[in-house]
């Protein structure tokens, strides 16, 4: 497969990233480069592994997951989605935040935003493609959307405050839905 093959596929499987990157970005308040580099990281390996992992599954595991992968990604998005919106609606003073780019929102996020490229993986696997190479490019891309993604979310709520966060809450649950549409 050509290169510019393998950098319009990672494209295409950072949207989601990025999507949800701007959704986070803007409800991070923190003035720090570790939250942009914590999510872009985790997604950017995330989207590195999972090709990785569906090529080696070959046909065996992803045939069980294929039938139910877009209700898992679907639940997880709808989930810190609505957590979002929630605290997009309470007071500054109501409590902390939960940080969504620490602990398992981070992890839930990342296997939502990557259960795709479990696919593309398995797919390389059927055209008997070698897989490293591509998987290392669209981890790549990946990790640089999620990152503009972050930047632009985190601009977005410095014009617009706190309506960002129901509105990357809103962005969460519609993603989880486009999936969960495409597969039905």
């Amino acid at each position: 497969m050509d290169l510019i093959t393998v950098i319009l596929l990672a494209v295409g499987l950072g949207v989601d990233a990025f999507s949800v990157a701007i959704g986070i970005g803007a409800a991070n308040s923190k003035k720090s480069w570790a939250p942009v580099l914590r999510l872009s990281l985790a997604f950017g390996l995330f989207q590195f592994f999972m090709p990785l992992a569906g090529w080696l599954a070959g046909s065996t595991v992803v045939d069980l997951i294929e039938r139910f992968d877009h209700w898992i990604a679907f639940g997880l998005l709808v989930f810190i989605g609505l957590k979002m919106i929630r605290e997009g609606f309470e007071k500054e003073s109501d409590g902390e935040k939960t940080d969504k780019t620490r602990g398992w929102p981070l992890l839930l996020l990342s296997i939502a935003t990557s259960i795709d490229a479990l696919a593309v993986g398995f797919s390389f696997s059927l055209l008997k493609e070698p897989i490293l190479f591509p998987a290392l490019i669209i981890g790549i891309v990946c990790f640089a959307m999620t990152a503009v993604g972050m930047i632009f979310g985190k601009a977005l709520a410095r014009v617009f405050g706190r309506k960002v966060e129901i509105l990357g809450g809103l962005v969460l649950i519609a993603i989880g839905v486009r999936i969960l549409v495409e597969h039905l």
